[in-house]
């Protein structure tokens, strides 16, 4: 099965089914890395609760009285070898190997020579190499495992069961073409003269970087441009979880030194090293607990140890540091980003993942001849870049319409935006010649359009790096920065429908929450028509001050479970019913018979003939041949054929044309889904809740069959908002949707 789609949930389900038939009572599951030992372990206390486990924590000596037993292969070998040997031959009923495409040949495989038992092999990449061939071992037929799920099936499926992924691929010049006195740089050979080398004298293929030469420039090089490319968390500033995969030890930790020091302002806590070795790394609190688990740190640089098994569904950038010559093993990397997130367990970091990206520095593609998907250019706008824009906006519309007060108050906003820059930052030294311009008073003692547009054109990408700002109150922030904007142009439809959004923000915050309750008043305050109607710009700047502060408490209010018991009614029945005598068959075995009795026709059916010629029907051959399979056994009507192929609109013919193999014929969810993907990257300037409101309608659609544009102001969308689709649109996006609707209902 596919990485990440669920071997192990698999395995629990089985062997729950053949303890509660008596057909196995222990059961063995081998594993060959102790963090896989603790990933297993969690497994097993979560699905099999009831079923006593060994080891329990802390606890050395093997127990007797356990029915599942999670053991590293060493550790096992150990026990069956030793001079008092607790277990005999018959003692475990099945023996499971996890990620059974590695260790367990050679020495290892004295294990299952020595258990007679059942053995069940998990893998995501079998091998059927002569020594090592993982068919053989498990007495399948080469390449014919006894079940299997590929990756493509797993991210086809409707919804994906795993996340695609996109490449991007850099080579340095060093890499390419070697580090030799014609690629080395004149500034740098003139400082190895200086140093007392001789550029001449220097001469490295490009594929002995990190092995016999360290270059800290390509190091440099590779982090940098991870840091521009990566998929980055909401704000848009640091990148989500991601996984380096490293050389070796030492190359590990030189990529973690420049990531310490291009971007000193995360103090270390950016990108960490993890090792199986290293002192810390497991454990409750550990680095890799860490990892997973806490906002940092977002890179894990790993030499091995979080090659294959690791599970960290949050991981959506994958560098690949280093070549890597097993085809096993490269995919077993590509499936530390395949996971899908849990509904249940969505991470601040990570709230949606509908891709991963992988940035190969070392040809690994190439070397295995796939062509993978390249990464489209979807770039996001980082919170602090936003609100910096936003900020140029307000002042441009103080200079506009002469308002000095506002445009002073501005200006005092801009730059300290610009002081709190950290000036450590690669970016920001990068860019000191721009910040320079800026240090001195009479810069700002008179602004111009053309000053706004150098801080348009210079400064604000170098917002990007501003890091160390609580995001949730920054977000808010430029709410009210972009309302107070638009009370200035008077443009009376953007500030209404900004304050909307405010307003719904504002009446998030959790009144249960002693520092929130101390402002009710004014939380009342802004809640009437009154205070938006007469508000000054001193006004917005006092919601900022009081309120921005917060935000950071909305998503940790807990709300109180609700326990009702309503009427519910059927949306999806997996049956369909036909004929007179409303006979009930399953869907897929009504498919399964309407197929057999077209392919049995075919012999003797003239029309199904000529349709198999590539002639058309005439009206009344297509009436002959409806009646014909109405009166079949099961009737076959065109209603009972768009229920069953989930197609609502095709006709009868292009039913019998797609069962003949004639045509393609897409499903209702299939048309829906491609329709609403198009839509949403059409409109790729769209907000989060915007995109919510589209995923939310596309639902709706697939359970409904349809949508009306009444439907649009009324529930499930009144709890995105009060108003609906008028809430969250303005006029024209609203047309276009509805537009779209029409068409999937036509």
């Amino acid at each position: 099965m596919a990485t990440g789609t669920g071997k192990t949930r698999t395995c629990m389900a089985l062997i729950d089914v053949l303890m509660r038939s008596n057909w196995v009572q222990k059961v063995l599951f081998l594993v060959d890395r102790i963090a896989l030992r603790e990933q297993a372990l969690d497994a097993f206390k979560e699905h099999l609760p009831n079923a006593p486990i060994w080891p329990k924590q802390g606890e050395p000596e093997f127990a007797s009285d356990r029915r599942v037993y999670v053991a590293t292969y060493p550790s096992m070998l150990n026990i069956i070898e030793s001079e008092e040997c607790p277990i005999t031959p018959h003692y475990f009923d099945l023996i499971v190997a996890d990620e059974s495409h590695r260790s367990v040949y050679n020495i290892y495989k004295n294990i299952f020579d020595y258990f007679d038992a059942l053995q069940l092999g998990l893998t995501a990449t079998p091998k059927n190499c002569i020594d090592h061939n993982t068919f053989k071992l498990f007495n399948c037929d080469d390449g014919l495992p006894t079940f299997a799920y590929s990756y493509e099936e797993a991210i086809n499926n409707v919804p994906p069961y795993l996340s695609d992924f996109e490449v991007i691929k850099i080579r340095t010049r060093f890499q390419q073409e070697g580090i030799n006195s014609a690629t080395i740089a004149e500034v740098d050979k003139k400082k190895l003269l200086s140093d007392g080398k001789d550029p001449d004298e220097i001469s490295f293929e490009g594929t002995e970087l990190e092995k016999k030469v360290s270059n800290k420039g390509t190091n440099v090089l590779i982090v940098r441009e991870f840091m521009e490319e990566s998929i980055k968390d909401p704000n848009g500033v640091l990148p989500g979880k991601s996984i380096f995969f490293a050389l070796s030890r030492k190359h590990a930790y030189r990529l973690c030194e420049v990531f310490d020091s291009l971007y000193p302002e995360y103090m270390g806590k950016l990108a960490e090293v993890i090792i199986s070795d290293v002192k810390g790394v497991h454990g409750k609190g550990g680095i890799l607990d860490r990892f997973k688990n806490s906002d940092m740190p977002r890179i894990a640089i790993s030499v091995d140890m979080l090659d294959t098994g690791i599970d960290v569904r949050e991981v959506v950038n994958l560098v690949f540091a280093k070549p890597v010559f097993s085809y096993t093993k490269f995919w077993q990397m590509i499936g530390r980003g395949t996971r899908v997130l849990d509904p249940s367990k969505i991470k601040p970091w990570c709230p949606v993942k509908d891709k991963f990206l992988i940035m190969d520095c070392w040809e690994n593609f190439e070397y295995f001849k796939m062509q993978p998907k390249g990464k489209e250019a979807k770039p996001t706008i980082p919170l602090p870049v936003r609100l910096f824009t936003a900020r140029l906006d307000k002042l441009t519309a103080a200079l506009e319409n002469a308002d000095k007060v506002i445009e002073s108050k501005t200006v005092v906003k801009i730059r300290t935006d610009i002081n709190t820059l950290p000036e450590n930052s690669v970016v920001v030294l990068d860019n000191r010649k721009y910040l320079d311009t800026l240090k001195e008073d009479t810069y700002w003692s008179s602004i111009t359009p053309e000053k706004i547009g150098y801080l348009r054109s210079n400064i604000v990408p170098i917002m990007r790096v501003k890091s160390d700002s609580d995001f949730k109150a920054m977000r808010f922030e430029l709410d009210i920065v972009e309302l107070s904007t638009a009370k200035l142009r008077e443009d009376k439809d953007r500030f209404e429908y900004l304050k909307e959004g405010v307003l719904e923000t504002i009446q998030k915050l959790p009144l249960t929450i002693n520092i929130v309750a101390k402002e009710k008043a004014f939380i009342d305050k802004l809640s009437a028509p009154l205070f938006w109607s007469s508000c000054t710009d001193e006004d917005l700047d006092e919601v900022v001050i009081r309120l921005a502060p917060l935000m950071k408490f909305i998503d940790t209010a807990s709300l109180p479970e609700t326990t009702l018991n309503l009427l519910d009614l059927l949306t999806v029945k997996d049956y369909i019913e036909f004929g007179p005598e409303h006979e009930r068959l399953a869907v897929n075995k009504y498919r399964l018979k309407v197929e057999e009795i077209v392919y049995n026709l075919v012999k003797t059916n003239r029309p199904l003939q000529k349709l198999l010629n590539g002639e058309e029907l005439t009206e009344s051959e297509i009436e002959a041949l409806a009646d014909t399979l109405k009166n079949s056994h099961p009737n076959i009507t065109e209603q009972d054929l768009r229920e069953s192929y989930d197609n609502k609109r095709a006709k009868f013919i292009q039913f019998i044309k797609h069962i003949l193999g004639i045509e393609p014929l897409a499903t209702f969810t299939e048309t829906v889904s491609f329709a609403f993907e198009e839509f949403i990257r059409e409109h790729n300037n769209y907000s989060q809740q915007q995109i919510t409101f589209l995923l939310t309608l596309k639902s709706f659609i697939m359970q409904k069959g349809k949508a009306e544009k009444k439907d649009l102001i009324d529930a499930p969308f009144t709890q995105l908002h009060p108003q609906g689709i008028r809430g969250i649109f303005n006029a024209q996006e609203i047309n276009e949707i509805v537009q779209l609707i029409q068409t999937l209902a036509a």
